[in-house]
């Protein structure tokens, strides 16, 4: 067994050969850690962290094959971002395997077991559960009401998952430093701050609709008007000059303003409105209609390019759709 004591207030650094020894340590911090007895001897458990008021940044391996789960007061996010061997998680009845270039993100009310592979070491970053709610109640301006519950897979290779990587990477060898700008209290507060922050903002969770609200603008009412227009026209053959009629304003405007609040133009909308409509169409048929008839319905005649657009759009073929209705009947 080894075990070396905490450096200072804010860096520990442990490490044991113990499972028992083990288990009490994560225990104290709120977790319940089950080594097998086949894996005992295995256990090389080897913790580089640094706290701060509701945060934390750890590197932790076990050495053994392990099972880790939360106990009932845990109230904490949990980031765990592999850099070696892997994680199997089941969060919420879901599992999904994480290796380098993934992590996971428990939220304190779901339930989890996190089954860690034979010398897996990874990355921690712990959230207060409080302060990353009232960071989050800030953003809203109102008290919350469901629990923050974040989706469990984080890409890191990519985008701002790799962003956040890489800053987490970076503070955790800074803060190894015996003199590191992220030891003043202020700073680190900075930093967790802006953690939580990209994970709020970025991160799926149960109030990213209500975040997306606030930053949406108010859609100007010729936009509004057009989409109207072309939804109960789905039908029938129009074009921009009908469209730009129904609204009432100049079309170069109407297009301008469909790019900014739609992501683009009127016709195209139309055109992506009327392939939903087949494809809700394939999904409802009666067994008399045919591909054809369906998409005659809407607009399409020229059956070898409608049949390349449907199956780029929705990743199959018209047929495909087809089939799945047909099989549903049988």
């Amino acid at each position: 067994m080894e075990r070396r004591a905490a450096l200072s207030s804010q860096r520990q650094v442990f490490a044991t050969r113990d499972p028992e020894e083990a288990r009490a340590f994560v225990a104290l911090r709120g977790y319940v850690l089950d080594v097998p007895a086949r894996e005992a001897s295995g256990v090389d458990m080897q913790l580089d962290g640094v706290y701060s008021p509701g945060f934390c940044l750890l590197h932790l391996g076990y050495g053994a094959a392990a099972e880790v789960r939360t106990t009932r007061d845990f109230d904490d996010y949990r980031l765990v971002a592999p850099s070696r061997g892997r994680l199997f998680a089941v969060i919420a009845n879901d599992e999904v395997a994480y290796r380098p270039g993934t992590a996971m993100l428990v939220s304190p009310t779901l339930d989890n077991v996190v089954r860690v592979a034979r010398d897996t070491a990874a990355l921690n970053i712990i959230l207060s559960g409080v302060e990353l709610r009232r960071q989050l109640g800030a953003l809203l301006g109102e008290p919350l009401k469901p629990p923050l519950e974040f989706a469990a897979r984080l890409g890191l290779r990519e985008g701002w998952g790799r962003s956040l990587a890489r800053f987490g990477r970076l503070a955790m060898a800074e803060l190894r430093r015996t003199q590191s700008i992220l030891a003043e209290p202020i700073i680190a507060r900075s930093f967790r701050e802006f953690v939580m922050a990209a994970l709020l903002l970025h991160q799926p969770h149960s109030y990213t609709e209500a975040l997306r609200r606030l930053e949406r603008p108010i859609m100007p009412r010729d936009v509004k008007r057009a989409i109207d227009y072309i939804e109960a026209n789905l039908d029938t053959i129009i074009g921009l000059p009908e469209i730009v009629a129904a609204c009432g304003v100049p079309g170069r405007t109407l297009i301008k303003h469909f790019q900014d609040f739609k992501g683009t133009s009127p016709m195209r909308y139309m055109r992506a409105a009327r392939y939903q409509k087949v494809r809700e169409g394939l999904s409802r048929a009666e067994p008399e209609e045919s591909i054809g008839d369906i998409a005659a319905r809407w607009g399409f005649s020229h059956m070898g390019r409608f049949s390349v657009e449907y199956r780029r759009r929705f990743g199959e073929n018209p047929s495909e759709t087809l089939r799945k209705r047909r099989s549903t009947l049988i």
